[in-house]
């Protein structure tokens, strides 16, 4: 397997290549558009084809690199089937999405954005904002529950095993990557805390509305383009 996790430190956000090792085709997972040239140098110096760029939700404090490289290079846009009408395969739980002899599958995650997803390669998942490092994405716009990110979080990716490693879009601490294990003990948020306690906690984190969302969550309903 092809892995290479990158970083944009304006936003915090983490991406993925991803990528078959024999066919060595590839997909990019949550790009942000001020890195597509980065991005798409190492594509191309690995020697890899991109077939798929993926979003794991609609972003609020970032806009997507989706639409402009698959503009660039050919690649499909795969995101969730609330994500919006610009994605060109809007999936569902349990779906697969195949690169060469990998195959990512689809879990859907919602609660901290209606559409979220996550993927699962192998041995890990990527994310997005469900489940971070120690914590997990607010819940408090763009129909965000914390009831079902609690569900999303206990009753699907916590059905993985201890073992799988994570990978979520964004971190603010210095984090690069966790265990499903590691969470279920450590998660500051959900450790020890019934779903009642979970949405209190979470409907009295009073954050401050992020700044970018007027302009980022309407581009990325187009998928940045």
């Amino acid at each position: 397997m092809w892995f290479r996790q990158l970083f944009d430190r304006e936003s915090s956000t983490y991406t993925y290549l991803i990528g078959d090792d024999v066919t060595r085709d590839a997909a990019l997972i949550d790009p942000v558009r001020e890195q597509i040239d980065r991005d798409l140098q190492l594509v191309d110096q690995l020697g890899l084809t991109l077939r798929y760029v993926l979003d794991t939700h609609v972003h609020a404090d970032h806009v997507t690199a989706t639409g402009p490289i698959a503009d660039r290079t050919g690649a499909r846009i795969v995101g969730g089937h609330r994500a919006g009408t610009c994605v060109d395969l809007p999936v569902r739980h349990g779906d697969v999405v195949s690169l060469g002899r990998l195959r990512l599958r689809v879990l859907e995650t919602p609660g901290h954005t209606d559409d979220s997803v996550s993927y699962v390669a192998g041995d890990r998942v990527f994310t997005g904002d469900a489940l971070l490092i120690r914590g997990c994405g607010r819940t408090d716009f763009q129909n965000g529950d914390a009831a079902t990110l609690y569900h999303s979080i206990t009753g699907v990716l916590y059905d993985l095993p201890a073992s799988t490693l994570v990978y979520p879009a964004h971190d603010y601490k210095g984090h690069a990557v966790s265990t499903i294990g590691e969470e279920k003990r450590f998660n500051a948020r959900v450790a020890g805390r019934s779903r009642d306690e979970f949405v209190a906690l979470m409907d009295g984190l009073g954050l401050p509305r992020p700044k970018l969302i007027d302009v980022a969550v309407p581009a990325n309903r187009a998928c940045g383009r």
